[in-house]
């Protein structure tokens, strides 16, 4: 990101100095719809990021311009309300923010950021937590990473209508350079793994189909957990969520299910110990196991909790056999978005340029694809703003 172009325009809109504050999107590497199951996931910072320029502007009103989008939008500080658009993102984390007992004031903003939107690196989350960390430092409050995380998620349940976990703002607050995290969604623990092989890079390709049935099909597949558990604990009653069965239990009460909840919960059980062994093999150095259960990864969200589609599908099959492609597997809610691939470095133009044109030889679409580098997460670029009126 070319900050010097924000805080230029910043300056030319506002004629103050900014406060600058950035926060990354996100890749996760395994543990897929196992966050609202209590479970484990093991997700990443990225080297694409939301960028924010802020300063006060003693006019009791929020005024936001969007670099990329070339809008403007206002509004007053004491009615803070769900509006349409982008804005309800930076209106939600204002009133969270002030829902924590911290005054907020009128405030001027400019943003932008080079996270490519609709492909599943969490975009809205990096947006959240970059203005959290920046109205927390500017105004002076006390919030601790965590409790930036969880403004952020509630200004995405409030106002942006997402019931999303945790994972996405926990990611960009918490984010390490050429580290991995171990995330337990049930308490918010976490542990850094490193994840720094230099033969090794992750790419993305991008589907290019939009998630049309993901909402519906969460609140779906959330339910049928639910039952699952509730079958569940009639023989075992300390038993809370999905993250506290074994593959012992399930297989003891396979015939108490419905087929297709016992695949459901099958999944996430099994995805639970996919995310244990992975952190495993990356503390002994086995990239190869590592991407092998990526693979296995995907053949439980493909059969086992039916979120693929025929194009991610397509793309993870068209990376099998092949040497320099140690795992790939569909990233995020499913329906469409992306798959993720560990790929060595120097097969990554070839294989783009192959895939582009199977896919679209098979679908009429092009694949678009990114490749993301593990970075850090939300931080201060400039901790003393100015006023140079």
């Amino acid at each position: 990101m070319n900050v010097d172009l924000i805080v230029k325009k910043f300056e030319e809109l506002y004629c103050t100095k900014p406060l600058i504050t950035s926060a990354p999107g996100r890749v996760n590497l395994i543990g897929e719809h196992t966050d609202y199951n209590d479970g484990f996931v093991l997700p990443a910072a990225i080297d694409k990021e939301i960028v924010f320029a802020i300063q006060k502007n003693q006019l009791n009103e929020i005024r936001v311009y969007s670099y990329d989008m070339k809008q403007k939008a206002e509004c007053k500080i004491g009615n803070l309300r769900p509006m349409n658009g982008w804005i309800n993102y930076i209106i939600g984390v204002f009133s969270e923010m002030g829902s924590k007992g911290i005054k907020i004031e009128g405030t001027d903003i400019v943003f932008a950021g080079d996270i490519p939107l609709g492909a599943g690196m969490s975009s809205s989350a990096a947006l959240e937590c970059a203005l959290a960390l920046g109205l927390n430092t500017l105004y002076k409050g006390s919030l601790n990473h965590i409790e930036l995380a969880l403004v952020a998620q509630a200004a995405e349940h409030h106002f942006a209508g997402v019931k999303c976990g945790l994972m996405d703002q926990f990611t960009s607050m918490f984010g390490k350079a050429n580290h991995v995290i171990k995330l337990d969604c049930r308490s918010y623990q976490y542990e850094y793994y490193p994840f720094n092989f230099n033969d090794f890079c992750l790419v993305l390709f991008d589907t290019n189909v939009k998630h049309i049935l993901a909402s519906s099909e969460y609140n779906t597949r959330r339910a049928q957990c639910e039952t699952g558990v509730a079958i569940i604990k009639k023989k075992y009653n300390k038993v809370k969520n999905l993250r506290d069965v074994t593959i012992e239990m399930m297989t003891e009460l396979k015939d108490n299910f419905d087929p297709v909840i016992y695949k459901r919960c099958k999944y996430v059980v099994e995805e639970n110990l996919r995310v244990e062994k992975a952190c495993q093999e990356l503390i002994e150095n086995d990239l190869h196991t590592f991407g092998n259960l990526m693979y296995q990864s995907h053949e439980g969200l493909k059969d086992l909790y039916d979120v693929s589609c025929d194009e991610l599908d397509f793309l993870v099959d068209c990376t099998k056999n092949k040497k320099d492609v140690l795992g790939s597997r569909m990233m995020g809610g499913g329906f469409g978005g992306c798959t993720i691939n560990l790929i060595k470095n120097s097969a990554v133009e070839n294989l783009i340029k192959e895939l582009t044109n199977l896919y679209y030889e098979q679908f009429g679409k092009k694949m678009k694809s990114y490749n993301v580098k593990i970075g850090d997460g939300a931080k201060i670029r400039d901790i003393e703003p100015v006023l140079i009126k």
